[in-house]
């Protein structure tokens, strides 16, 4: 009877090294999501406590808008400007939708 060789493969040096590495990232991956629950509530925490400042900064904005727009309303109503209303309305709209869109925001997710 013949005698049958048993050939191994051989795996190089690099994939074993690339082997382990993938091993290591799952494991560090499973060890990270473990605690997931923990880390939405933080972001969750974080993004209500910047809510604050900007609902403040969206006020901000409006009362520059509304400051530009009244300086622009008054320029075209010493020029004579026959649509004069409809630039007032646009202006003032601006401001209403800012300090709306603020309130809304602030209803909708409790904050």
């Amino acid at each position: 009877m013949e005698k049958v060789k048993k050939r191994r493969m051989k795996i190089s040096p690099r994939v074993k090294k690339g082997a382990a590495l993938l091993l290591l990232m799952m494991l560090a991956i499973y060890v990270s999501a473990q605690d997931g629950n923990a880390g939405i509530e933080s972001a969750n925490t974080k993004v209500r406590s910047y809510f604050i400042n900007g609902e403040k900064l969206m006020y901000a904005v409006g009362g520059l808008i509304g400051l530009i727009g009244a300086v622009k309303v008054y320029q075209k109503w010493n020029s004579g400007d026959p649509d004069t209303a409809k630039t007032a309305s646009a202006w003032f709209g601006s401001c209403i939708f800012l300090v709306v869109v603020a309130t809304i925001i602030k209803a909708f997710f409790g904050v």
